[in-house]
């Protein structure tokens, strides 16, 4: 039976949209992933061509907030936090009884430079959550 795992941040616009999409692909057999936000956003047009980049398109997903799924009586194995450490107080906490987990990574809303400066880092928060989904679903159902 597949683990329900939901991935929160702020908006639902960048990482824990990265973190579903990535852990719905690499491990598709043990888990189902779900994302939402506190404060639910539009998709970081940046993040959804970095996505694009690893083969994986995001651009029909749309953001949802963490108290709808609560409301309607949503339940999930495992809840993950991807916040960086400065926003902790602002990232949403989904009730319940399940295992928590904080993994922090950068904004990449709060990126800065040029398009390409942009994408660059943009890239490197996507492949940093990529290699800490892998390394999870490692740990959890032995394969990637």
């Amino acid at each position: 039976m597949k683990q329900s795992v939901l991935f929160i941040c702020v908006h639902n616009s960048a990482r824990s949209q990265m973190a579903e999409a990535f852990l719905n692909h690499l491990c598709p057999d043990d888990f189902i992933a779900e994302s939402a936000g506190m404060e639910p956003g539009q998709l970081n047009p940046l993040v959804v061509e970095a996505m694009l980049e690893v083969g994986i398109d995001i651009s029909g997903k749309s953001t949802k907030g963490v108290f709808d799924l609560f409301k309607a009586g949503r339940l999930f194995a495992h809840v993950i936090s991807v916040c960086d450490a400065a926003a902790t107080e602002r990232c949403p906490v989904f009730p319940g009884f399940c295992q928590r987990h904080q993994w922090s990574f950068p904004d990449p809303s709060a990126v800065t430079g040029t398009r390409e400066q942009r994408m660059e880092k943009i890239r490197a928060i996507r492949d940093s959550i990529r290699e800490h989904v892998a390394d999870w679903c490692l740990t959890r159902c032995g394969g990637v």
